[in-house]
């Protein structure tokens, strides 16, 4: 059965984005990585929240716009939203979390199905869905922007280190 996994770049200081959403900070950094080059091929689905859906793409204006990891994976994406848009060739747009799991796992299959956004991803972990983590530092300080995980109160999720930068959620 797949598995969710939270993987992304962040910046040293936790950032996922700057302020406003922006991308192009990651763009000078865009570059071959033996992780993620051995990651792609183990997603099955993605599922990705509306404002990450909607965002800046750090691949804008090269061969790669648009498209997931710069055109590296094609697959199906499920969006989690209230407001979803027109229809989108290999993108469902489903209203719950729960039911954008289930869709996005049994598209995925035996593979892993990504979670993009920080909102999703903290749903995900505060529902007990989400089972690994892969943090993929990126060697600059941003200092504001989209955390890679905010969670206003606190609260701690204990985490167990798989290998470098890859953890299993303890639920």
């Amino acid at each position: 059965m797949a598995k969710l996994l939270y993987a992304f770049s962040c910046s040293i200081d936790g950032f996922l984005a700057g302020p406003g959403g922006d991308m192009s900070w990651l763009t000078p950094h865009l570059h071959p990585d033996p992780a993620v080059d051995a990651l792609i091929p183990r997603i099955g689905a993605l599922l990705v929240g509306r404002r990450t859906y909607d965002g800046d793409d750090p691949h804008r204006g090269g061969p790669g716009e648009g498209k997931a990891f710069g055109g590296g994976w094609e697959g199906p994406q499920f969006v989690l939203t209230h407001r979803p848009p027109a229809p989108v060739p290999g993108v469902t747009f489903v209203g719950d979390l729960a039911s954008a799991v289930a869709a996005a796992k049994e598209a995925a299959g035996e593979k892993y199905v990504n979670v993009l956004g920080a909102d999703v991803a903290r749903q995900c972990l505060e529902a007990g869905l989400l089972d690994e983590i892969l943090a993929l530092p990126v060697p600059v300080l941003l200092g504001d922007g989209v955390r890679m995980f905010d969670r206003p109160g606190g609260g701690t999720i204990e985490l167990e280190r798989l290998r470098p930068n890859w953890y299993r959620v303890i639920h």
